[in-house]
């Protein structure tokens, strides 16, 4: 693959990264999702985000995790 190719591959799998987070947070933020739903949802993100960038484990950890988790306390506070 050229550097080229290998640039373009990796932005088409940050748009997606970009995109599969985006759509949990708006899951995250739907009143009817129960609190083990959304710690699955969380869960399948991370296994998926892993497929996408298999050594990211401590970035998702880092950047992602406390996102989500800003969001569950929010809704936990809220109900």
């Amino acid at each position: 693959m050229s550097t080229r190719e290998e640039i373009q591959e990796e932005r088409k799998k940050m748009r997606h990264l970009r995109w599969i987070v985006d759509l949990t947070v708006q899951l995250l933020y739907q009143e009817d999702v129960s609190v083990p739903e959304m710690l699955k949802l969380v869960e399948a993100t991370k296994r998926h985000v892993l497929t996408l960038f298999p050594d990211k484990e401590f970035q998702f950890e880092l950047i992602y995790r406390p996102r989500f988790n800003r969001i569950i306390q929010e809704r936990l506070q809220s109900n």
